[in-house]
């Protein structure tokens, strides 16, 4: 399919639409990213920003694998700095208990063909990370996955999909999308009607409200994590840290801050009309001290840092924990690309790919028959999160 005769809308300013954005818009099509506040403003802006293979589901280690080869050039390719350093990740048991989690982990990702190692003792994992805890366990090492800067890429992203003609708008509420005769015609914008072609639908916690004003149905559920951000401090820790049951990540970032993040809770949207205020979005004082109490237990030096900045993260989580990522079946020309369950930031290089492939192909190079909503059929309930980033 000539793209230069197909023009895109894309719904939503994070990692994914700006990445769709930016594959879209270089194969020649004219391509409008619409988002409603500002570029990187929920989850790809609050995520720890990991760019990880290790604890994937099966399903999306291909995927991971893919983006990671992508992002070790990318900031060549996008011609920007997006802070990628690809230092490892370790996941910690912090327990007796814990440790047959991990050894799972490791044997499971290793026959998929992952290198990741069981470092077996506390000598062993501080031999990778000294500022860790003298009472830490074991881990799992894998040395090729990493962190960047999410804002940073997020721009990068919008950036370079200008460059090749894309129109960017942000402050931009969708309010329509407009479907006639089984496809998509375009969306409704409170600025104005933008006619397309086809349209994505990117828009992270607000995927499952679009999707319904089309009579489709995006089972999502929306979860809140805080964030906590220290003050610079010296340079502790290269790898990302996740732990067994999922209750606390973090990672050193390049200007010295800490930056962690912890269990996920309950959420409420506080209006009908899911539109946040400042104070809206915010973590418990008891979920913070949460994060810096298991901070401080497995990176005892954080004790001494200065705590510069709270904040939380939404995060829309499918009833699997696995995105959906389809050209929707009932509506020609849609294309949906959301429920990441806080774990979307790594793929979004190829998440742009793949949503570049579905418009212009209708098919994807990558296996992506898991992240079909068809799955959902007959499923309730929500899925453990995973490690976050």
């Amino acid at each position: 399919m000539d793209m230069s005769s197909r023009d895109v809308v894309i719904v939503g300013g994070g990692i994914s639409g700006a990445a769709a954005a930016y594959e879209l818009a270089r194969a020649g099509a004219s391509v409008t990213l619409v988002e409603k506040g500002a570029l990187a403003s929920m989850a790809s802006g609050w995520t720890l920003a990991g760019v990880r293979q290790s604890g994937r589901h099966p399903a999306e280690l291909p995927l991971a694998t893919a983006a990671v080869r992508r992002w070790e050039h990318l900031a060549d390719e996008l011609d920007s700095d997006v802070g990628y350093r690809q230092e490892g990740n370790l996941r910690l048991a912090r327990t007796a208990d814990e440790v047959p989690a991990i050894a799972n982990l490791v044997r499971g990702q290793r026959v998929q063909g992952l290198d990741v190692t069981f470092l077996d003792g506390n000598r062993a994992v501080r031999a990778v990370a000294p500022a860790l805890a003298e009472t830490i366990v074991a881990a799992s090492y894998c040395p090729s996955d990493g962190h960047a800067d999410p804002v940073a890429t997020v721009r990068a992203f919008a950036a370079a999909a200008r460059r090749h003609g894309a129109d960017i708008r942000t402050d931009t509420k969708v309010t329509g999308l407009d479907v006639a005769g089984g496809r998509v015609r375009g969306v409704q914008t409170a600025a104005g009607a933008i006619a397309a072609d086809a349209v994505v639908i990117a828009a992270g916690v607000h995927s499952d409200e679009l999707c319904t004003l089309v009579d489709l149905d995006l089972p999502i559920t929306i979860r809140l994590t805080g964030v906590v951000q220290t003050t610079p401090v010296p340079p502790l820790l290269r790898q990302v840290l996740g732990v067994a049951n999922a209750d606390f990540a973090g990672r050193q970032q390049v200007d010295g801050r800490l930056r962690m993040s912890g269990p996920i809770g309950e959420w409420r949207w506080p209006n009908s009309d899911r539109e946040l205020g400042a104070e809206d979005a915010l973590p418990s004082a008891q979920s913070v001290a949460a994060i810096l109490t298991r901070g401080i237990a497995v990176l005892p030096a954080l004790a001494q840092a200065g705590v510069a900045r709270v904040w939380a993260g939404l995060i829309d989580m499918t009833p699997d924990g696995l995105p959906v990522i389809e050209r929707a079946p009932e509506i020609d020309g849609l294309v949906i690309a959301a429920g990441f369950s806080g774990h979307g930031f790594c793929l979004g290089p190829v998440t742009g790919r793949i949503v570049c492939e579905l418009i212009a192909h209708g098919r994807s190079s990558l296996p992506i028959e898991a992240f079909r909503r068809a799955r959902f059929t007959g499923v309730e309930g929500t899925a453990k999160a995973e490690l976050l980033g």
